[in-house]
């Protein structure tokens, strides 16, 4: 079967007129292999998964189980091997583990690259950057270079260049996986109150369950390579929670079992 990846045009064509869509990513029966010299190898096996809008739905699984390659796939960055993949409100931003700041440009101009790719004009540019640097509780730091800047800085500037792609679904590969704690405790919390402002639908890859369960409206568990789906859980738990919470400790712990279950079985196949 021929891949197949909607353009923002197929796939706006396809909600209709005037009528807002009823997913923001539609991953269908999505398959990916890439060719060796011994043959294909199984990547992503038959995915199928819906992100509503406004959804924060996060991918849960063991490292190597193809999950950013799946975020990679819904970015456009690569295609399927076969099924398809649809984003009918245009194209998503990308946030990955390492911020990627280019650091001969200060935290506000590396927000400007964002808005001046995306057509914004330069007049207005410099009072998006500054509003969007508020949005990330950094105001006043839109002249500060790259090295001034500590980690979780870093990364908050860099969902700051993320928004302002204006894409209503953010896609984030592991973020704050290499910030301490406290940190990335803190920045759990900023990312839940700006997705909670903004409505956006977020894509949000980790293997850290507790992360996952802090975090999601959903969280779905993939299987070791190739990866399925293999199960889902909804996490009723209200917002805003904390990773030490009673109940996200109780719900993890079932997920772990879960995710332990999956790792010993791959390690028997």
């Amino acid at each position: 079967m021929a891949p197949a990846l909607s353009t923002n045009t197929s796939a706006t064509a396809a909600v209709g007129e005037g009528r807002a869509p009823d997913t923001a990513v539609r991953i269908d029966h999505v398959h990916k292999s890439y060719g060796r010299a011994d043959g294909e190898r199984p990547v992503l096996d038959d995915i199928t998964l819906d992100v509503r809008p406004g959804e924060f739905v996060c991918l849960l699984g063991a490292s190597g189980c193809g999950k950013s390659t799946l975020l990679n796939l819904v970015a456009g960055l690569d295609r399927p091997t076969s099924g398809a993949i649809e984003v009918p409100g245009g194209r998503p931003a990308l946030m990955f583990q390492e911020h990627a700041l280019f650091p001969w440009l200060t935290a506000g101009r590396n927000i400007e690259l964002a808005l001046r790719l995306r057509g914004v004009p330069r007049a207005e540019r410099r009072a998006e950057a500054e509003r969007l640097l508020q949005l990330v509780r950094l105001g006043g730091s839109y002249g500060k270079r790259v090295h001034e800047l500590s980690g979780g800085m870093r990364q908050r500037v860099a969902l700051a260049r993320a928004l302002a792609q204006d894409s209503r679904v953010l896609l984030m590969d592991e973020p704050f996986a290499a910030l301490d704690a406290i940190t990335r405790d803190v920045l759990h919390h900023e990312l839940t109150r700006i997705w909670s402002e903004t409505s956006l639908s977020v894509l949000f890859v980790t293997h850290n369950v507790r992360e996952a369960v802090r975090l999601g409206q959903r969280v779905v568990l993939l299987s070791s390579r190739p990866g399925r789906v293999v199960r889902e859980w909804t996490v009723d738990i209200p917002q805003p929670r904390r990773i030490e919470d009673a109940a996200v400790a109780d719900l993890s712990v079932e997920i772990t079992e879960e995710l332990r279950r999956e790792i010993r079985r791959h390690g028997r196949d």
